[in-house]
């Protein structure tokens, strides 16, 4: 076999269709400039944004992107909040937005040229610590991959929608809906939080109380119970809520609300 033939099947293995990957990576896996170039100029590589590439007549789109952070480039990301929601079929609500927002969670700040692919795409990062501030020393997700994923019960591994791309690493429901609970009520409406809720139907209690007990952000806490007892699901009467710190004093989350005196928080008086 020709030396390019073989050069180009060994850059096919690594970059999947759909996949990318940087200059930088292809040649830390072997690769020289002067190979890059080659695959380059022979159309065989594509350039996407400066220094990123994928295979010739790739389609471009964010799962391929997600999946080439994840497990191409083992970038410590995984895709929760609202959009793990709505990969496992539990949010069916329109956006009036243009752009589809992606949420990935992780330990890193994101590589610029990831909102550089897709002008109709945004991917959001938000920091493990900023917003559950679950402890680190509990949490794998900073190492997290595809191969040890599945025994982690705070996340899933969820097949993508197309040949060559082979899973997406994603917070389970239990873990994405107190992700999603950080952004109450600044980005996401208590009526919103409400209606995710109502399809949360068949959640582990396991996983919620080791959830509810690392997790140090009140907010969150008082939140998720209150929301939970609205619709007083049969998972919930198995929590110990006496083992989770619901800290002190009341929390003022929704203006011109009415406090609840159980949770201590200021919810909309039409819920």
């Amino acid at each position: 076999m020709p030396v390019n033939a073989i050069r180009r099947k060994e850059v096919f293995e690594m970059i999947p269709e759909g996949g990318v990957a940087t200059r930088k990576w292809l040649m830390k896996k072997g690769l020289s400039r002067h190979a890059l170039d080659n695959l380059i100029k022979s159309e065989q590589l594509k350039s996407v944004v400066n220094g990123v590439y994928t295979r010739a007549g790739s389609k471009l789109t964010w799962q391929g992107i997600v999946f080439s952070l994840q497990s191409i480039l083992h970038l410590p990301f995984v895709v929760g909040g609202l959009t793990a929601l709505e990969m496992q079929g539990l949010a069916h609500y329109l956006s009036m937005s243009d752009k589809k927002t992606i949420h990935l969670y992780g330990s890193e700040k994101l590589p610029q040229w990831v909102n550089a692919m897709l002008p109709d795409v945004t991917f959001v990062r938000h920091s493990e610590d900023e917003l559950l501030g679950i402890n680190k020393s509990k949490d794998k997700r900073s190492n997290t991959s595809i191969k040890d994923v599945n025994s982690l019960k705070e996340f899933t591994v969820l097949q993508t929608w197309k040949e060559g791309l082979e899973a997406l690493v994603v917070s389970s429901q239990e873990r994405s809906y107190l992700e999603l609970l950080m952004e109450v009520p600044q980005k996401i409406s208590f009526e919103h939080a409400d209606q995710l809720m109502q399809g949360l139907t068949s959640l582990s209690p396991r996983s919620l109380q080791k959830l509810l007990e690392q997790c140090r952000n009140i907010k969150v806490r008082r939140l998720f119970f209150w929301f939970a007892e609205r619709h007083n699901y049969t998972w919930l009467q198995k929590l110990e809520p006496k083992k989770i710190d619901m800290g002190t004093g009341n929390r003022m989350l929704f203006k011109g609300g009415i406090l609840n005196k159980k949770y201590k928080i200021t919810v909309p008086e039409y819920l």
